[in-house]
């Protein structure tokens, strides 16, 4: 984690598809400089893969919690993972 550059996968849990959560995880992404994507599962999750630096990507992940307003969030899984360095800015997947 050279110079606290990190990437975390998150698992968002709950009222996650069909409220607008990808779209809001990606203008949050974009206001704090973070780069990955965002897409939903099969499963009814939706999958976020966020790089950048440690501090704002733990913030990013607070944010995450509560999610938009039409969301409920159950829980997160979380993991830490190497940073790719691969992301050249933040998408929605299909």
């Amino acid at each position: 984690m050279e110079n606290g550059h990190v990437l975390v996968e998150v698992h968002v849990y709950g009222r996650v598809q069909g409220v607008y959560f990808r779209q809001f995880t990606k203008n949050i992404a974009q206001e704090l400089g973070i780069t990955g994507y965002a897409r939903n599962l099969p499963n009814g999750c939706v999958q976020v893969l966020a790089e950048g630096s440690k501090g704002i990507v733990e913030l990013f992940v607070q944010k995450l919690r509560v999610g938009p307003p039409m969301s409920h969030v159950d829980s997160l899984e979380i993991e830490w993972k190497k940073p790719p360095g691969e992301f050249t800015g933040f998408v929605i997947r299909r």
